[in-house]
């Protein structure tokens, strides 16, 4: 048996018998009327339980491998829960639309770099997470690419992670405007691919010195647009 069908969005579980799912809700948001369908399908096929990740997302594990493609169906809705070398879904708080310390609006540029960048194969996998100012919510400095707002613009890092080794992201470029951001993201992204390293980019970046990585990075955009 597979463990996993990923062009089904679907991850086996460990009794070896069924699978989870995770639908894409855009950083964790969700409206009333989506919970309620996620909720009314899980319980028509007899779901297990419901999961909300660290990542924002909403798991609906112990599902039946026959009734997957059912589930899809009736949810329409594409999956969220990427696994793999490639770019995830960005995580972000709520930002300046719903919360009075927030600097910058995390719901349309979480969306943008969704709309770029999410699904795109890379040599590891990639995280981005947003935050709407330096508190830091989103957890931004521990993600392979990090935004924090200020009242100027975004703050972008780059080389964060969470994992057995934390790295703290550094500052790549500060005060971008929301277009500035999808540009340079662009850059650092088409820079990892090129150099094709299989490391995660905090461990590349650590590998090369950061200088190095943001002078190639100029250099090879600067190549492009020749």
């Amino acid at each position: 048996m597979p463990k996993n069908i990923p062009e089904k969005g679907a991850a086996l579980q460990r009794d070896g018998e069924t699978y989870a799912i995770i639908p894409y809700l855009p950083g964790g948001i969700v409206d009333t009327a989506q919970l309620k369908k996620i909720v009314n399908v899980a319980d028509k096929y007899q779901a297990r339980t419901f999961k909300f990740t660290s990542y924002e997302r909403i798991a609906i594990i112990g599902i039946k491998k026959e009734y997957i493609d059912k589930i899809w169906e009736e949810l329409d809705m594409k999956p969220g829960g990427l696994t793999g070398k490639t770019v995830r879904s960005a995580k972000f708080c709520v930002g300046k639309r719903e919360c009075k310390k927030g600097r910058q609006d995390t719901f349309k540029m979480g969306l943008m770099i969704d709309e770029h960048f999410m699904g795109i194969k890379t040599p590891n996998k990639i995280k981005i997470a947003l935050s709407g100012c330096p508190n830091s919510c989103g957890e931004s400095a521990v993600k392979d690419i990090g935004l924090i707002g200020t009242e100027r613009g975004w703050n972008l890092l780059v080389g964060g992670s969470s994992g057995s080794i934390p790295m703290i992201g550094q500052i790549f470029k500060k005060n971008l405007s929301d277009d500035e951001v999808i540009q340079n993201i662009d850059k650092i992204i088409n820079y990892y691919i090129e150099k094709d390293s299989k490391l995660r980019l905090g461990r590349f970046i650590k590998q090369i010195s950061f200088e190095r990585f943001k002078k190639e990075v100029k250099i090879a955009d600067n190549l492009k647009k020749i």
